[in-house]
């Protein structure tokens, strides 16, 4: 059996599109029940594997190649568990797309086809990738050069400005993050904030985001600067599938005035399974998808 040890999870319509790396043939497998739950725009899992038999068995009976495309490997399900499903490659799951002639799928498949040559695309590969290297042990933990090592990795030769911090002013959603002018000494007094208990940290993190010391890419590199954090002076981090993007939004939204909604969404969240890459692989996918617009 293939190894899976590399999950992605990709959004469309906030459905979860899961996807498995295949290490020997070098490329992902994607779920074919959360495709086919995509393009029915149907939640029912019992309804969506019954459609799925009911397709694959016509496809094969018409001898198409993708009746018999399919390989299976295991994914966890709402139990827990890991139980075998359906696997289709990326040119059977675009195959898959148009047996569904619709508006839908024709979003689907345009999503889904999507270059991963965008910034975007190109900053989640690297930030997959500092997982797996020496550098991420030597990442400064708790400071504000820490957060701009984090942040001169993923974004290395994207932006011209990866690592550093901003000297113009920035807004976002009517709220003002700190004046460019403020920002040196500001990062001073977040370096010097305590970090001994959960609530310290959080604070820290949310005086982090306040100052917002880049002109992009400050949430996906200080998400990761939080989990470095919390695994260096608890021995616990996020995981971040628990989170929806809505909550957690919503609540760094409040915590401009008041942080405790988002000190009790994170506590809710927290696990000591502080070494798994896929709970890292994990956090980088959702990290991504709280900033989709």
């Amino acid at each position: 059996m293939k190894s899976n040890t590399n999950i992605s999870i990709r959004f469309f319509d906030d459905r979860e599109v899961r996807a498995v790396w295949d290490e020997e043939n070098a490329k992902w497998w994607f779920s074919v029940l959360d495709i086919v739950s995509v393009l029915r725009n149907q939640d029912d899992y019992n309804k969506n594997r019954n459609y799925w038999k009911y397709l694959k068995a016509k496809l094969k009976k018409e001898n198409s190649e993708l009746g018999s495309a399919t390989t299976q490997l295991k994914l966890a399900a709402n139990d827990g568990k890991r139980y075998l499903t359906d696997m289709l490659d990326y040119e059977g799951i675009i195959a898959l797309g148009k047996q569904f002639p619709s508006k839908n799928s024709n979003r689907f498949i345009e999503w889904f086809t999507y270059s991963p040559e965008s910034i975007d695309g190109k900053s989640k590969t690297k930030a997959y990738a500092l997982f797996e290297t020496s550098f991420f042990d030597s990442i400064e933990v708790g400071t504000a050069n820490g957060l701009q090592q984090i942040h001169a990795y993923i974004f290395g030769g994207l932006y011209d400005f990866a690592g550093q911090i901003r000297t113009k002013n920035i807004a976002k959603g009517g709220y003002r993050f700190e004046y460019a002018q403020y920002l040196k000494s500001t990062l001073l007094q977040i370096d010097n904030m305590p970090e001994t208990n959960f609530d310290e940290i959080v604070e820290k993190y949310v005086a982090m985001n306040k100052a917002h010391p880049f002109m992009e890419g400050n949430g996906r590199s200080t998400r990761i600067w939080l989990d470095l954090l919390l695994k260096k002076q608890l021995k616990r981090c996020i995981d971040w599938s628990k989170i929806s993007k809505e909550n957690y939004m919503n609540a760094m939204i409040i915590s401009a005035v008041d942080s405790s909604v988002l000190n009790a969404l994170l506590k809710t969240a927290l696990t000591n399974d502080i070494f798994s890459r896929e709970m890292y692989m994990k956090g980088i996918d959702y990290s991504y998808y709280y900033e989709e617009n």
